[in-house]
């Protein structure tokens, strides 16, 4: 009983060493405590008030600026929905003015499939890597439309590159194949039968009901006989 009544003793006498180390340290660095504390609290303050005052009305507003540019998107005035006409924005307006926002970023989306649409393939590729998206859907397509603009070009490796890019971030069962089946054309197209091989099968294995999945066995046969 008095061993254990020790025991108690010690440790209490350890806390109370704690708390009057921590009281010590606390009274010798009081000041430059308060001063990360103050500027912790302004820190956060600042970004709040950054959030709420400054980003969330650019978003409003670029919001309503592409809306005109994505009508002409929609019906083909491709140039117009680039540029702009009158008073209203394009696309590539959108991005520059309001960079750092969701609809400054899918701006540059529009823009380089616009450009691609139009054959200006070399601004597509430059516009299309300045977009950067966690949707699954919209990172195959723009990887996927990079790799078509550089195919323009003749860049096979290029294009190869961005395909493979495309149709290793997402299992899509409709685009995944599209571009698995581009990658494979391009493979082959670039004389790398294996790897062509490879993307043929990978349509036959994990997406044998898509469209490019019903055709898929000609293509197998036909790179296994060159191989």
């Amino acid at each position: 009983m008095a061993k254990k009544k020790n025991n108690e003793e010690e440790v209490l006498v350890d806390v109370t060493q704690s708390i009057s180390r921590l009281e010590k340290f606390f009274e010798e660095n009081r000041q430059s405590i308060s001063i990360a504390i103050i500027a912790i609290f302004a820190i956060v303050g600042g970004y709040i008030s950054y959030i709420k005052f400054y980003q969330e009305p650019r978003e409003a507003e670029a919001q309503s600026e592409i809306y005109h540019a994505q009508h002409w998107f929609e019906v083909d005035s491709l140039e117009q929905a680039i540029n702009g006409m009158g008073n209203k924005v394009g696309f590539l307006d959108i991005a520059a003015d309001y960079s750092g926002t969701n609809a400054g970023n899918l701006a540059n989306y529009y823009a380089g499939i616009s450009y691609l649409r139009l054959g200006e393939f070399e601004n597509a590729i430059r516009i299309l890597d300045e977009f950067h998206t966690d949707d699954p859907i919209l990172q195959v397509i723009s990887k996927g439309a990079i790799g078509d603009a550089f195919m323009e070009l003749n860049q096979t490796k290029e294009a190869l590159e961005y395909y493979n890019k495309a149709v290793s971030t997402n299992s899509n069962d409709y685009i995944v194949p599209f571009y698995l089946l581009k990658a494979g054309l391009a493979a082959e197209q670039a004389g790398e039968n294996a790897k062509a091989l490879e993307y043929f099968k990978r349509i036959k294995a994990d997406f044998a009901d898509s469209r490019q999945g019903l055709d898929i066995d000609r293509y197998i046969g036909r790179i296994e006989a060159k191989i």
